[in-house]
């Protein structure tokens, strides 16, 4: 599934991702549990000699668990990073990054004290040579690999506590695809025992903060890898649409002739390969995604189950959830009630 993010624009995390710096990905960060790299401005470990920042203990929250998740110590993704580093860089100011060397959103300049405002922009209307743009930063981002970042192959149990490290290369589009399956994937047990009621990305609080960030920080590797600092995502207003008016070739990818669950072989998109779509043969290996492909883009718009999704949301629905005050309710989960987060979620 394109992860292009095209009108889900409220979507992002404070830094916990899912995201394993390169640099930082190695037994002596592992077994030291410590992620606090140099910054190359100057060479001193989150830039300290520049006062951009410095190597402390993570802060973990206080506040106490709910009923949700039944278990202590079994899931990597508890308290993060804590399982993996216990000590990273917390950047002062405007900076922000692993290595405290990036300007925080919204900010630029040699010491990110120039506000920056970017505006998003409806996709339909882009200019032609606008729009293209966008396709090629996209399928650059499927074809470049992350320099900054890896992923995890193995739990923290699998790498042995860290002495055996279990990281692989990833492009920086399937980048954001892994970090998305690895928020939201079920806890392995051990065995064959899987825990699925649970995502630390979804059906709670978190869910606006969590994607919001992970946007962001999406936008931020496109500039990046083009080159591009004014690169923002486009959306699309879905409001009141009664198909899907970017499946097609001049835009995400249309029908295939033959096969209606295939991208039409005239869009980019078609030689692309999904990673991360076999949740249960994972479990059932007790394993993590590895980011392999898995085969092409499988997409029939309008084929959904219209029992559970007869439309999509009219202009109605979206004034009636702008208009909900409280931002979350009681039981903070999928069955909260006038919670503005799980009406805007779905």
């Amino acid at each position: 599934m394109l992860l292009f993010a095209l009108g889900f624009l409220l979507v992002i995390l404070q830094p916990s991702t899912g995201q394993f710096p390169r640099v930082c990905a190695n037994v002596e960060s592992l077994l030291s549990k410590e992620c606090c790299p140099p910054w190359e401005g100057d060479g001193s470990p989150c830039g300290e000699l520049s006062s951009r920042g410095s190597c402390q203990n993570i802060l973990l929250s206080q506040a106490p668990l709910g009923p949700q998740f039944p278990f202590s110590g079994v899931d990597d993704r508890e308290d993060w990073p804590s399982v993996f580093y216990n000590r990273t860089c917390r950047c002062e100011g405007n900076f922000m990054g692993f290595s405290c060397g990036e300007c925080k959103f919204g900010f630029s300049g040699l010491n990110c004290t120039e506000r920056q405002v970017k505006t998003r922009r409806n996709i339909f209307q882009l200019t032609a040579s606008e729009k293209n743009k966008f396709l090629a930063y996209l399928n650059l981002a499927k074809n470049i690999p992350s320099q900054d970042y890896v992923i995890a192959t193995g739990t923290y149990a699998q790498m042995d506590n860290g002495s055996n490290p279990m990281f692989r290369d990833i492009n920086v589009y399937d980048l954001f695809v892994w970090m998305h399956y690895y928020a939201s994937r079920d806890t392995l047990l051990g065995g064959s025992n899987v825990w699925r009621d649970i995502d630390f990305a979804h059906e709670a609080p978190g869910f606006l903060p969590w994607h919001r960030v992970f946007l962001l920080m999406w936008e931020r590797q496109i500039q990046r890898i083009t080159g591009d600092e004014n690169f923002t995502i486009p959306y699309w207003d879905w409001r009141d649409a009664e198909d899907c008016e970017v499946c097609n070739d001049e835009y995400m990818g249309g029908r295939h002739p033959t096969d209606p669950n295939l991208l039409s072989p005239a869009s980019i998109f078609s030689s692309w390969q999904v990673i991360c779509t076999r949740s249960e043969e994972y479990n059932s290996q007790q394993a993590l995604c590895s980011a392999t492909g898995e085969g092409p883009i499988r997409r029939n718009p309008g084929n959904n189950d219209k029992s559970r999704t007869p439309r999509l949301p009219s202009s109605a629905d979206v004034e009636f959830c702008l208009s909900l005050t409280q931002y979350e309710s009681g039981p903070m989960d999928k069955m909260a009630n006038y919670s503005f987060r799980n009406t805007l979620e779905g």
